[in-house]
């Protein structure tokens, strides 16, 4: 049995409750295992001036993370999956995704005004090009800018005058306690959400089994199956947080519905499809849906977001 895991995380509010929450169901699962966290800096953590469109690096917010698990610097790696590149570097692999929460975006505002009632005098802000693209596919006339910084930083900027909304992500804000701050849940339909969004990953090194049979019992296989074929969505279009993609699967059973859309960064062009299968089949299943959307007129919406995106 192993006595010691060393957790690398980054040092944001919301990375160091999901690390904590990751040392807590452990230690209840295992009493005498100690477990520490190693909070580590990435990239993403230190250039907060540039707008992630503007920065194409998959592993912005992951990579220093990897690096230490890789020397052997810390034991395993706590991500939000969404942040997780969906190939991994050579030698890791996940070892468990925790019980998904949820999954949707949110809409934050100042004095709880409602998405229905932005204006084109209202500023609205996200870091992300899949929120902005579906936002002006909803109401072209919004003025969409960007925001960068932790949950409780974009809302202090959100009340000193940057904007008059955002979009975030719901699982971030109430895992801090934050609720109150939301002003309305966005459903699906209005904000399919990005691949993995709510759920938190572990990463191992690849030969660690003895370390991937401690974490069997965080693993929770719903959740797992959901993910896999969104990933393997965002995957079969070589991804990134740079581009307008989406996906998100349901799992009714053994069936796995999975609805995934790709879309120009002003949303005046989205391709937007749903598929359904057997849950066994959920890799099969992220890259079946992938082609049927560049086959349907995908694959230009991609190289146009490419075009713009590189001048």
């Amino acid at each position: 049995m192993i006595s010691k895991l060393v957790i690398g995380t980054r040092g944001s509010k919301l990375a160091l409750y999901q690390a904590n929450l990751v040392k807590s169901k452990l230690e209840t699962a295992y009493p005498t295992l100690e477990v520490l966290i190693n909070v580590i800096k990435t990239k993403g953590d230190k250039i907060l001036d540039i707008a992630l469109s503007k920065i194409g690096d998959k592993g912005f917010f992951t990579k220093e993370i990897q690096d230490a698990l890789y020397n052997k610097e810390v034991d395993i790696a706590v991500h939000s999956l969404k942040d997780l590149p969906t190939e991994l570097p050579k030698g890791s692999q996940l070892g468990a995704i925790l019980e998904r929460v949820n999954h949707r975006d949110v809409l934050v505002s100042v004095g709880g005004k409602k998405l229905a009632d932005f204006t084109a005098e209202d500023k609205i802000a996200t870091s992300s090009l899949r929120r902005k693209s579906q936002l002006l596919q909803m109401n072209k006339q919004v003025q969409v800018v960007e925001i960068r910084g932790n949950v409780d930083t974009r809302i202090r900027k959100m009340h000193d005058g940057h904007c008059d909304g955002m979009i975030m992500a719901a699982a971030g804000i109430e895992r801090l306690g934050l609720q109150e701050h939301i002003t309305e849940y966005l459903n699906e339909t209005q904000m399919l959400t990005a691949p993995g969004q709510g759920a938190i990953a572990i990463e191992i090194r690849e030969e660690d089994n003895d370390i991937l049979e401690v974490l069997s019992v965080l693993n929770h296989k719903e959740s797992a199956i959901s993910v896999t074929a969104e990933r393997s969505f965002l995957n079969r279009l070589e991804g990134g947080c740079q581009i307008p993609f989406a996906a998100h699967a349901t799992l009714n059973g053994d069936t796995l519905i999975v609805e995934g859309l790709v879309a120009t960064l002003d949303g005046r062009k989205m391709q937007r499809e749903t598929i359904t299968g057997d849950s066994k089949d959920a890799i099969q299943l992220g890259i079946d849906l992938a082609n049927s959307i560049q086959d349907n007129g995908g694959y230009e919406i991609l190289e146009e977001v490419k075009r713009e995106l590189n001048n």
